[in-house]
């Protein structure tokens, strides 16, 4: 599922802070040079994650531009990206 997100061109959008310690799915998301993109905080409702990611989309955007994948970049509940390796 992610070579075919990765080969389309897209990104992942996740809330999911736990992946970058299982190694398998670390290992999918270096071979398909995935883009991804952890929201950080937790306990939210669906309304305030999308509000989230759509305040981070300058700062996604600004990463896209700046990192060919792979990469994981972090966004944190006020809207920073920073890109974790």
């Amino acid at each position: 599922m992610v070579a075919e997100v990765s080969d389309r061109g897209w990104v992942v959008l996740t809330k999911d802070q736990r992946i970058r310690y299982r190694p398998l799915e670390l290992e999918a998301l270096q071979t398909s040079r995935a883009r991804v993109f952890v929201l950080i905080a937790g306990n939210l409702k669906g309304e305030e994650i999308a509000a989230i990611f759509v305040h981070a989309v300058p700062n996604i955007l600004r990463i896209l531009r700046s990192h060919k994948g792979p990469f994981v970049a972090r966004i944190a509940k006020d809207g920073r990206v920073t890109v974790s390796w």
